[in-house]
């Protein structure tokens, strides 16, 4: 059996030998095991059961994902959606902010945050500071941290071409986005 975590729905893998007993958060659909709360399935006795895993505020060095809110010339507004893989419950988002300094980690000084980001990308950060009293500081200035999911002019899902553009499969036009790589590459 494996300890990460699980999401409603998803199959879990049981180990061989004889079945536990199914506790609180677990169900049989199809003849397999599956979750029903977002957590990480765990031992009490001979019972397997799923506790429900609270999500938290984002700390420093805190993985987020967050819509690309508004623009600036001089920053990003990021609402995040989900902390260290963790999804925030609905309506309870945090504000965050993108400075262009904090975009990349070489000519921070050449970044324009409009050829970075649009308004819609999902965006992978990291927080690096608890910022002002409204909203939190997160920087992409790393080859895996950027745009993550990305809707052209056309509507199409875009596909990254490097890692400061993305072209729209439907018309083949480039824009430019600062691109977070991709993790199985």
């Amino acid at each position: 059996m494996t300890s990460k975590t699980l999401l409603p729905g998803q199959p879990l893998t049981l180990p061989l030998g004889p079945s536990p007993s199914l506790g609180a958060g677990l169900y049989v659909k199809d003849g397999r095991v599956r979750a029903s709360l977002v957590g990480v399935p765990r031992y009490e006795g001979p019972t397997l059961t799923i506790s429900r895993v609270r999500p938290h505020p984002p700390t420093a060095n805190s993985v987020i994902l967050g819509v690309v809110a508004r623009l600036s010339p001089l920053q990003a507004t990021v609402a995040i959606s989900v902390v260290d893989g963790l999804p925030l419950p609905a309506g309870e988002e945090f504000t965050g902010v993108i400075r262009s300094q904090d975009v990349r980690a070489t000519e921070k000084d050449k970044v324009r945050i409009g050829d970075c980001f649009r308004g819609g990308d999902v965006v992978k950060g990291i927080v690096i500071s608890l910022g002002d009293a409204r909203s939190y500081y997160i920087t992409t200035a790393r080859n895996d941290l950027g745009v993550i999911f990305a809707t052209s002019e056309a509507g199409a899902t875009m596909e990254p071409v490097s890692w400061q553009a993305m072209r729209c499969p439907r018309t083949g036009r480039i824009e430019k986005r600062k691109c977070a790589k991709p993790e199985n590459l």
